[in-house]
């Protein structure tokens, strides 16, 4: 049994989009970073150290350089994590991602990321801390086991707990029964929560999330000619005071994966800052003539966004509309089968128990980075209004703060593990060496 009283937790959220790490007890993580990695093949990497000696941002990019050699049947490898290491253009950097609808694929990137979280950035030794981790509603079984033994067996934890990220969400809202609609970066899930516990059976998710949602912006401002310059391809240059001229700068080894990982920070921006969801579903000739919205890149031009900013957080609600979007034609096949929202919510909430469903209908979670987008709530709350039985009290529910609703996992961890008779539900050292990994699964149900 662990019992450190004086020792905080560290509560980890590892994300399709961003890792999110922190104490246990405080309002909002610590550290914030992209759950993309970089990497590049020992071969090239000697390459790259050349030129990065050559480069004024060498020294800055290589103190963030999380680097870590595997030998996993993928040969000698070099990984970068953190947004300040990912910034930094390398030549023939592929930027990659561990997880892949949910599921853990690249277990040495994973690793590499909790190290980075722990070392660079909390600055923690882990054997000090018992650790929470948040996990999908579908982790499996396998998945939960590994975790613990990198955990136990590399980083030496005393302590360990996996929680549901729809149960965190629900405690940090001060809820045990609600209906969690987390919209993030790879995905939004619809998942029912009962007394503390996810329903299994009535977890509904699609493959829309804000990265798909960005991925649409950037092929529809493409087809309109705009092109979003990333940040290595460019420099300004001043000729005169208070104007700048755009100087193109070539890099031939730069990686396709790479160019986009850049486009997509810049489009995720545009996203967030001019995107909001319209108020009826979205139809091309009442929003033709709509007022324009200025956005200046980073390059210094500065482009005019009309009906995009309704279009494409539509897509959320209506996955056919990607059929309309130029470029987006290899997603066609996957929207047909794809429900919107207030259907996924629907659905969810008729797979559970009949007692329970009116108090679901009338507490209804919105969690994730996605569910941020203005109006998202007000929207969600006027269909389900529309499509759900006459005896239903719809209430969507959303923290006024962006912060919170972007972090609420998070901060529902660290709610949990801040609570005294949370210590007496960890999976400890000593029972890991005692039972093995597969005992996990009786302390963390």
């Amino acid at each position: 049994m662990y019992g450190g009283d004086e020792v905080s937790a560290i509560v980890i959220d590892l994300g399709s989009h961003t890792c999110k790490a922190g104490y246990a007890g405080e309002d909002a993580p610590k550290a914030v970073f992209p759950s993309v990695v970089g990497c590049t093949d020992e071969m090239d990497v000697d390459d790259t150290t050349s030129t990065e000696k050559n480069s004024g941002s060498a020294g800055e990019s290589k103190s963030n350089a999380k680097t870590l050699d595997s030998d996993k049947g993928k040969g000698k490898r070099k990984l970068y994590v953190g947004s300040q290491a990912l910034g930094f253009r390398r030549d023939n950097m592929e930027v990659l991602s561990p997880i892949k609808d949910g599921v853990v694929v690249d277990w040495d990137m994973v690793d590499s990321i909790w190290d980075h979280a722990f070392r660079e950035c909390l600055l923690i030794d882990p054997q000090e801390h018992p650790m929470l981790l948040a996990e999908p509603s579908s982790n499996s079984q396998h998945q939960r086991e590994r975790t613990a033994e990198i955990m136990f067996e590399k980083y030496k934890v005393p302590a360990l707990f996996l929680a549901k990220n729809a149960v965190l969400t629900s405690f940090a809202s001060g809820r045990a029964t609600s209906l969690v609609v987390d919209s993030g970066g790879g995905s939004t899930t619809v998942a029912p929560v009962h007394d503390g516990y996810v329903l299994q059976k009535a977890v509904v998710s699609s493959p829309v999330g804000g990265e798909f949602l960005t991925d649409c912006l950037l092929k529809s401002l493409e087809s309109k000619g705009i092109k979003i310059m990333p940040r290595y391809s460019f420099k300004r240059k001043e000729i005169r005071p208070g104007e700048f001229q755009t100087v193109e700068l070539d890099f031939p080894n730069t990686t396709e994966s790479y160019k986009l990982y850049s486009q997509r920070v810049i489009a995720s921006d545009i996203k967030e800052c001019v995107c909001r969801a319209p108020d009826t579903p979205y139809d091309e000739s009442a929003y033709s003539n709509i007022p324009m919205t200025p956005y200046e890149l980073p390059d210094g031009q500065t482009i005019e966004i009309g009906a995009d900013r309704f279009k494409i957080p539509d897509v959320l609600f209506n996955p056919s509309l990607v059929q309309t979007i130029p470029g987006m034609e290899s997603f066609t096949e996957t929207a047909r089968s794809v429900q919107g929202l207030p259907h996924m919510v629907i659905e969810s909430i008729n797979k559970c128990d009949v007692d329970i469903r009116r108090e679901l209908f009338s507490s209804i979670l919105l969690a994730g980075g996605t569910a941020s987008m203005q109006q998202l709530k007000e929207r969600l709350e006027k269909d389900l209004l529309e499509e759900s039985p006459q005896a239903a009290r719809v209430k969507v529910l959303a923290s006024g703060n962006a912060t919170e609703r972007r972090f609420s996992v998070w901060i529902g961890g660290s709610i949990l593990a801040s609570l005294g008779s949370f210590q007496q539900m960890w999976f400890s050292k000593s029972e890991y060496e005692e039972h093995g990994a597969s005992y996990i699964q009786r302390k963390c149900p």
